[in-house]
């Protein structure tokens, strides 16, 4: 028998979609679409259990470490048609097709509120009624006199990155209009006075 260490195990999982699996919500035989996936760093543990996993990034050198990652971790071979070089918005998966759509550190790279609303869309789309979306991004809260507007939700923060960043208000907002479930209370981390990271969490009603 084969024996991890936890580092071996998890990889780099956020330790927030790391909370998701320990309660439950990500169970074997789901699919799994990690939308912007970068180099995998939230997939080993998922790949090396068998779950089917799809993932997109718009760089292919990141897709490319991807694949070659489901290839000498998954039990079973996954299509290379799984992985694909796409932006989210302009994902070509089918409609419905993952159980859980992860998108970590990715949605606070929108241009404007339309292009928020175009990524939001696409990741509902894909994700089947029932299904849970997991998303980490960029966020105002607690960090409300630190951030510096730069035009409509796009801010300067401390750390010295201009990105597009939400608030509650903003995700709640969000949520009503998907009509989605909020499993957890959405939970906001400040780094250091530097920056600040929102976990929002939501059902689609099947």
């Amino acid at each position: 028998m084969l024996m991890y260490t936890v580092q071996e195990q998890f990889g780099q999982i956020d330790i927030y979609l790391f909370d998701q699996i320990l309660k439950g919500r990500i169970t074997p035989g789901m699919k799994i679409l990690d939308a912007g996936c970068g180099g995998g760093r939230n997939l080993v543990y998922l790949l090396r259990e068998g779950y089917e996993i799809y993932a997109a990034d718009t760089d292919p050198n990141a897709v490319e470490t991807v694949r070659e990652m489901a290839s000498k971790l998954a039990p079973v071979p996954l299509p290379n048609s799984n992985f694909r070089v796409e932006a989210i918005g302009k994902l070509s998966f089918e409609d419905a097709c993952a159980d859980v759509v992860i998108c970590s550190a990715v949605l606070h790279f929108a241009q404007d509120d339309a292009h928020f609303e175009i990524m939001l869309n696409d990741l509902w789309r894909v994700l089947k009624p029932g299904g849970l979306l997991f998303t980490r991004l960029g966020s105002t809260t607690g960090m409300e006199s630190q951030v510096e507007r730069v035009r409509g939700r796009r801010y300067k923060s401390p750390d010295g990155s201009i990105r597009y960043l939400v608030d509650d208000a903003l995700l709640v907002d969000h949520t009503e209009r998907l009509c989605a479930e909020l499993p957890d209370a959405i939970r906001t981390t400040v780094v250091q006075n530097l920056r600040a990271m929102s976990t929002w969490v939501l059902r689609k009603r099947a």
